[in-house]
């Protein structure tokens, strides 16, 4: 089972959770999905990323919740796309990152 980013990343992309990931399965597109998605196969289940997270977007598999349950196919498709890139280290998070982490109640 893997980790799942879901939507609470949409318009985010805090990228704390990359810099601890011990084998690179983050990918994203700043300009596009506007978040970033963890590669199924790639993922070790290790949960590193997860406390990590400010705006609790990374849930294990089985617990994501039940109106978040298409980011399981959104992450394994969008992971794998010729026109995502791999994030391998924290960048700078989107100029809307601190609105929604704050409509979040985060």
């Amino acid at each position: 089972m893997a980790y799942i980013v879901t939507d609470n990343c949409k318009d985010c992309m805090f990228t704390q959770c990359v810099s601890v990931c011990p084998v690179d399965c983050f990918y994203g597109d700043s300009e596009k999905d506007k978040m970033i998605y963890i590669h199924p196969e790639e993922c070790i289940d290790c949960g590193a990323c997860v406390p990590e997270c400010p705006v609790e977007a990374i849930f294990p598999e089985e617990e994501v919740p039940e109106n978040m349950q298409q980011y399981i196919q959104i992450n394994s498709d969008r992971s794998q796309a010729s026109d995502i890139t791999q994030i391998t280290s924290e960048t700078d998070s989107l100029p809307t990152a601190e609105e929604k982490k704050k409509a979040l109640g985060f």
